[in-house]
């Protein structure tokens, strides 16, 4: 048995539950995830784009062929996952991988963070997990070629379809779309919030970091990522955000973009990867527009 999940902070040790645990590396929320890739080219990809923000002692590329190797060498899988983005994209990622493999695979998918669960809580959820049917492999694959796909219109089909089997993937990638540049001021929703907290004066950067997940309605951005947003907001030729004493300031561009009379894409240019999709250059072809809910060609 191999037990899959989120993080190390799911105390899935200390439930007395037989088996070997697994933490699923990736944050997919961040970099590039390129359509047809196999495997092996897509832990280079990650790899590379994880040791690029996240270095570590040992390179990403060989921990993600380790964890890979797990997958593949057990013959009963359980999968623990929440119902934020984080969770949800390494979610359809599994799926797929081990859609048509021999391993059972059964699945807990819950609307509370597993993180904050006691080992009690976690083992109560035990008797509750389900064998995944084809219909929830099925829409895990389709989501995880919509998520890969360098057009984003792949998700909002996506959308439009009955995403009943996975009853958290909706919204899930509903807030990824929202991290496309809006049309009004060329700021995603965290870059957007992030300003939004600044502009309250006074915040450090732990102070910004809980206040930002309040705006959340499923946290899914871990403290390392956000410090990635917010120095995008600083490391620019106009400054939407400025560092003063510890303290986080938002400049006038920064205020000027919050209210939509300045661009931030036109302003400073873009370099992102939002799953399959690479947005660079002073203008996107794609824009969110949270008023209509959906994206739009700008």
């Amino acid at each position: 048995m191999l037990h899959i999940t989120n993080g190390t902070s799911v105390s899935l040790q200390q439930t007395g539950l037989p088996g070997d645990i697994l933490v699923w590396i990736d944050v997919l929320h961040d970099g590039p995830v390129p359509e047809h890739l196999d495997a092996a080219e897509l832990r280079r990809v990650r790899g590379l784009f994880l040791d690029t923000e996240w270095p570590d002692a040992a390179p990403a590329e060989m921990m993600l062929a380790h964890r890979d190797a797990a997958l593949e060498s057990h013959d009963e899988i359980a999968l623990w996952f929440e119902h934020d983005l984080f969770d949800q994209l390494q979610l359809i990622q599994i799926l797929d991988r081990v859609h048509g493999a021999a391993a059972k695979v059964s699945l807990i998918s819950v609307d509370r963070y597993l993180g904050r669960m006691s080992a009690e809580e976690l083992a109560a959820l035990w008797p509750a997990r389900h064998d995944v049917s084809d219909a929830e492999f099925e829409l895990a694959e389709a989501a995880w070629r919509a998520f890969c796909s360098p057009d984003p219109v792949a998700i909002e089909s996506l959308l439009a379809r009955d995403t009943s089997a996975l009853p958290f993937l909706a919204g899930a990638m509903r807030r990824h779309l929202q991290q496309f540049p809006s049309v009004e001021g060329g700021l995603a929703r965290t870059e957007r919030q992030i300003l939004q907290v600044a502009s309250e004066g006074g915040h450090t950067f732990e102070s910004l970091f809980r206040r930002e997940q309040q705006m959340e309605e499923r946290i899914f951005m871990g403290d390392s990522s956000l410090h990635r947003w917010v120095r995008g907001l600083i490391d620019c030729r106009h400054q939407l955000l400025s560092l003063d004493g510890g303290v986080y300031r938002v400049t006038n561009l920064g205020r000027d973009a919050l209210a939509g009379t300045v661009d931030h894409v036109r302003l400073n240019g873009i370099n992102r990867w939002l799953g399959g999709v690479h947005l660079d250059g002073h203008e996107t072809l794609w824009r969110w527009d949270e008023r209509a809910g959906r994206l739009k060609l700008k």
